[in-house]
Order: C-alpha cells, then structure tokens, then sequence
C-alpha cells in the first residue's frame, strides 16, 4: 500500500511571521495524521517554518531550484542549500513556473536529476491546459512529460519521487477534474511509470492530484485507487482547511 502524501504549496504567500504562525496553528491540527503532512514554503519562509515545524510530522520543502551547484544565477537556490538547510522535498516543474518562468520538459529532468543527487524528494509536476485536453492530447501529454522528467534515474530512484498530476485547466479557476477524470490520468502516469522501469516500480510512486484539492472535494478524490494525495494551492494557506484535507476520511 502506497502512503498519502498532503502536500501544501503556498506559492508566493506569507511573511516569515505569518509562515510560522500557520504552523504552529496546523500542528496541532495534524498530529494524528494517518499520511505524509508537507509545506513548502517561500524560500524566505523557509527558516521560520523548519523552526516551527520541529519535532512534528510536518516535512518541509521548497519551491524551485536550479540544476547547477553553484555559479552565476542571481536569484537561484542550488539543491546543497536546500538540503543543507534542513528541507526534504522540493516542488518541480509546477505549471506556473513553466508558464512564467520558461521551464521544459529538459530543465525539469536537470532538476529532478540534480534534486535527487542530493538527496531531495522532488514533487514533479506534469498536466495539460485546457485546449490540449480538449484536443484529446491528455494521455500522451503526461506519458512524455513524465518519462522525460525520469530519464536518467534508476528505478530504485524512481520509487522515491512524487509526482503530482495538475491539469492547468484546474488550477485557480475553480474548476475541478471529476474523481474519475482524476484517477484515469494518473493511472496514465503510472502505466508511463510501468513502460520504463516495470509496473512494480510504477506501483510504488506516488502520485498526487494537485487541480483545486479542497475539503469539499478531498475524500471523493481519495477514494480513487490510483490517486496517492494532493498538491494543495489555497486551501493550505488555512489552516483548518488544510487539516480538513488531511483528515480526508475523517
């Protein structure tokens, strides 16, 4: 059996003070949590929150980093400073930093390469926009992002990374894949997984749903066997919402 994993990304939220007041707010909230409980948080976030975070069963994670292990990239984070600086996962290829910031398919893989050297579990993001769900690209879609963002790991390697299923038509719209949309497209992903490195490793990685996961949606999304968790957006700046996500079969 595969353990969920709740992961909140803030994305580009909260002041150091109000990073650590949410933690110590969801502590509490999530201590009996029958799954995986991660933030990840602003780099500027990220000390205060790894501070408050201690001694509980919340992991802590970033949102980005680059390839390289050092060198001449103003505003980058390598993945030895991450680590070094106590967290465990990292957010990457999230569609918007793909859509912003001019991420591919080929900087995903450096990352994911790079991440897991370091000893980093990297949430790797893969999904499609509205017009190529429309256009019935989907499937093959995430097969290539998935089997690209990969390429170069061991299967061994494989089982430790996440990857979250996000359609982009999903994210901040309101809109919502339906549980059985959800559980069709990362059940593509695993049989991606499978067409490389064996449907035993497939059956070990986890993937997430990260389209608009929220307490009204949670436990019907869960439910589906091929979903492992979620990739929280706003309903993990609260709190009790998030924890409400948590505690799915509550």
């Amino acid at each position: 059996m595969r353990k969920p994993i709740i992961a909140g990304n803030w994305k580009m939220n909260k002041t150091p003070s109000e990073a650590k007041a949410l933690v110590e707010a969801l502590k509490p909230l999530v201590a009996d949590a029958g799954c995986d409980v991660v933030v990840c948080v602003p780099a500027l976030d990220f000390a205060a929150v790894k501070e408050a975070a201690e001694g509980s069963n919340i992991g802590v994670g970033v949102q980005n980093m680059h390839w390289k292990e050092s060198g001449a990239y103003t505003g980058e984070l390598s993945a030895a400073m991450i680590k070094e600086a106590g967290a465990q996962y990292v957010i990457i290829g999230h569609s918007e930093r793909r859509q912003y910031f001019a991420e591919t398919d080929e900087t995903v893989n450096k990352k994911v390469l790079a991440a897991v050297a370091a000893g980093l579990i990297p949430i790797v993001c893969v999904g499609e926009k509205k017009e190529e769900r429309e256009a019935g690209y989907t499937n093959p879609l995430v097969t290539y992002q998935t089997q690209i963002a990969l390429t170069g790991l061991t299967a061994a390697q494989v089982e430790n990374v996440v990857i979250a299923y996000e359609p982009v038509w999903a994210i901040g719209t309101g809109l919502t894949a339906t549980d059985e949309q959800a559980n069709e497209t990362i059940g593509v992903i695993r049989e991606a997984v499978a067409a490389v490195y064996g449907k035993e490793t497939a059956e070990k990685v986890r993937i997430q749903y990260g389209g608009s996961m929220k307490p009204s949606n949670a436990k019907g999304l869960m439910e589906q066997p091929e979903i492992d968790g979620g990739l929280i957006g706003g309903a993990s700046l609260k709190a009790e919402d998030f924890a409400k996500v948590v505690h799915f079969d509550a």
